[in-house]
């Protein structure tokens, strides 16, 4: 305990102001040296490949292929990206990415959003075997659904086109289910009920309350939604051809060969990993605030 002289302003003033340090609440932790290197060799062990990937891109073929291997990037990054759009129309595949995540993870997002919301809040008859079926196609392999999910868009002529590749993905099981333990544990009953006495219908219901409650939910679902999405490969290289691609297929078809072109074929990939790059540094701010936020309870 620290005291401090103070002058007295009158007569009937205290001569002395107690001080108390300040105490660490229960629970706090002040992160260590110990830490922090953990955390670092961490984020090396992430970024170890991308900076690889950028140095072989910026590389001649011969040159990746030294022993050892060079570890600084080159001065051949732009003839390499040359070199894979002349070999494929990548402009056209990152034009088709953009289009298919953005509707698959806008989709997906909504309906996932309105289906976990009438799972978790509403009561109708058949609900618990509506959802228990829902959860139980994650346990379905993909590749099962794959021929008569092609039957399907070959008797609708959706294949080779864009079409094909977002029906199938409007919404996902994962999603009904994660938003609903969501919703679950962030939108309480009694605001529900609150809406209800005041009037509120369930369309307002749901965008006026239920919505900005879900909003950190719905960030990581998008994010989730967005990546997998534009990483996606098996089925677009079945629906789609070498002329309409998305990115994951276009880059199938680079460095083409007796002998693979590495450098152009990482190039490539470079440019395609660009933009997911960019979503997660206009996004992962928000998503990680999202996740904090939704964690908090007060």
């Amino acid at each position: 305990m620290t005291t401090m002289p103070i002058p007295a302003a009158s007569s009937g003033a205290p001569p002395l102001l107690t001080v108390r340090p300040r105490r660490r609440r229960r629970g706090q932790h002040q992160a260590g040296w110990v830490s922090y290197l953990l955390l670092a060799l961490t984020a090396l062990i992430f970024i170890l490949p991308f900076y690889y990937m950028l140095v072989v891109a910026s590389r001649t073929m011969a040159e990746a292929a030294q022993v050892p291997p060079p570890l600084t990037p080159g001065n051949n990054l732009w003839h390499n990206i040359q070199a894979a759009t002349q070999q494929v129309n990548i402009g056209k595949a990152l034009i088709n990415s953009v289009i298919v995540s953005g509707c698959v993870t806008f989709s997906t997002v909504l309906f996932c959003t309105l289906a976990g919301y009438a799972f978790a809040k509403l009561r109708f008859r058949g609900s618990t075997v509506l959802f228990s079926l829902a959860v139980a196609t994650m346990m379905i392999p993909p590749t099962l659904g794959v021929v008569p999910l092609y039957r399907i868009m070959a008797e609708l002529h959706l294949t080779s086109r864009l079409s094909s590749v977002i029906l199938p993905s409007l919404v996902s099981a994962f999603g009904v289910f994660f938003m609903r333990q969501f919703l679950s544990q962030s939108v309480p009953d009694e605001l529900l009920e609150a809406a209800r006495v005041d009037g509120a219908t369930s369309t307002r219901t749901v965008f006026s309350i239920v919505l900005p409650i879900a909003r950190p939910g719905m960030a990581v679902l998008a994010m989730l939604t967005f990546m997998a999405s534009w990483n996606d490969f098996f089925w677009p290289i079945i629906a789609l051809n070498s002329t309409n691609p998305t990115v994951q297929v276009a880059l199938n078809n680079l460095g083409g060969g007796y002998v693979p072109d590495q450098s152009i074929i990482l190039a490539g990939t470079l440019v395609g990993t660009l933009p997911v790059f960019l979503v997660f540094a206009l996004l992962g701010r928000q998503v990680v605030s999202g996740i904090i936020s939704g964690a908090v309870k007060g």
